[in-house]
């Protein structure tokens, strides 16, 4: 997925967006301090995706996802 948004600059700032939203509560304070998003939240997001909450996501579903959340904005007003 990393490859898949470095290959598109015009995703990098809703990616990157996305990753601080996304990310749990102060996820500074917890080692490592990486913006993840919460374990349970993630297993949900794939169970309802994919139907198996162990399944990776594919690039292209998130290529699309951060395409939709960079648009939406705009077809929301």
């Amino acid at each position: 997925m990393f490859v898949a948004v470095l290959a598109r600059p015009a995703l990098w700032a809703t990616a990157l967006g996305q990753i601080l939203r996304l990310a749990r509560p102060a996820w500074w304070r917890r080692w490592p301090p990486v913006p993840a998003p919460d374990a349970e939240y993630l297993r949900f997001r794939l169970q309802t995706q994919y139907g198996d909450p162990s399944r990776q996501p594919e690039p292209a579903d998130v290529l699309t996802y951060l395409r939709w959340c960079r648009e939406y904005p705009k077809v929301a007003r």
